[in-house]
């Protein structure tokens, strides 16, 4: 079936990246991309997810299950702070 589609510029870029990509015409990615959209296809990952992970240091002595009494006590330090400096 022959057809007029008018394009919005962010599907267009789409539709020639992908075109680039495989190497593919504009019909075939066009068609690509209206089944996988009506399907509902998701689009493929391309790779696995890594979480990258740092070092905090030797001998951390903070114990971050006590977090929010931590929060709490240097609120009340900086609360007193203040109160002290009004005087």
């Amino acid at each position: 079936m022959r057809t007029t589609v008018t394009l919005d510029a962010d599907v267009e870029k789409l539709i020639k990246d992908a075109m680039r990509e495989r190497d593919i015409s504009f019909k075939q990615a066009l068609n690509d991309a209206a089944r996988a959209g009506l399907r509902g296809e998701k689009q493929k990952r391309t790779g696995k997810f890594v979480q990258k992970t740092y070092r905090m240091g030797e001998g951390q002595e903070f114990r971050w299950d006590k977090a929010l009494a931590a929060a709490d006590a240097m609120e009340d330090e900086e609360i007193l702070r203040k109160l002290a400096v009004r005087k």
